[in-house]
């Protein structure tokens, strides 16, 4: 189940989001723009659907993955290959953005 997280998510929508992939880990993809992210599709695409659809513009949304059980994030997605923002690998390069990535995920999915 995909969910778009405003505001920090509740334990039962991280553990929908997470059902998604059999509790392994959950794939987001953040708006850093509007400081929001989507979670629990089988795949980064789906969640980038879901944003663009509300209204979030292509260029400001990333995919990133969530461990819910350590917490550590892995800044990989097919949808991060993005040439002209100079971003050439499905890993997001520019740890200012990476930074900007995991201060979303943190705030809606652990509060912090």
């Amino acid at each position: 189940m995909i969910h778009i997280i405003r505001d920090k998510a509740t334990a039962q929508q991280i553990q929908e989001m997470n059902e998604a992939l059999q509790g392994k880990f959950i794939k987001v993809v953040v708006d850093i723009e509007q400081h929001i992210l989507a979670g629990g599709g089988v795949m980064h695409a789906d969640c980038e659907a879901e944003l663009l659809e509300d209204g979030s513009l292509q260029k400001d949304v990333w995919g990133a993955n969530w461990y819910p059980g350590s917490g550590d994030v892995e800044f990989e997605s097919v949808i991060n290959i993005r040439p002209k923002r100079g971003n050439r690998k499905t890993t997001i390069e520019s740890p200012e953005l990476r930074a900007q990535v995991e201060a979303v995920i943190r705030k809606r999915l652990e509060g912090r």
